[in-house]
């Protein structure tokens, strides 16, 4: 498994959910790697990044509402989302930040809805 992205699910509006993206050991200490989402009928986009060290940056969107971390026992890349919103439905990926399409996996779906 190179990344492979889990831990969606079904969530009311304002509640919580965490996100884990599971990366191989030669993936996790040489990339930066970032949460992409796509919503039903639109354009893939990339939401949050972590660099190596740790460095973390959001799309506006998710601002003050998301937050990724990196594991590094675990070599997992997570992303806790708080204050959920409809529009936060999609299905999330995890990638590189330079992304490569050999390591699309089939992503996890969130749904936000009451």
């Amino acid at each position: 498994v190179q990344l492979q992205a889990s831990g969606g699910g079904l969530v009311q509006p304002g509640g919580s959910l965490t996100l884990s993206c599971a990366a191989a050991e030669y993936i996790f200490s040489r990339e930066a790697v970032g949460w992409y989402r796509q919503a039903p009928g639109k354009k893939r986009e990339l939401v949050a990044t972590v660099t190596i060290g740790g460095g973390a940056a959001y799309d506006n969107s998710v601002k003050g509402r998301f937050t990724i971390s990196r594991d590094n026992a675990k070599t997992t890349v997570n992303l806790q989302m708080n204050a959920l919103k409809p529009e936060d439905t999609a299905v999330y990926y995890c990638n590189t930040v330079r992304p490569r399409d050999e390591y699309w996996g089939q992503g996890t779906l969130v749904t936000v809805s009451s």
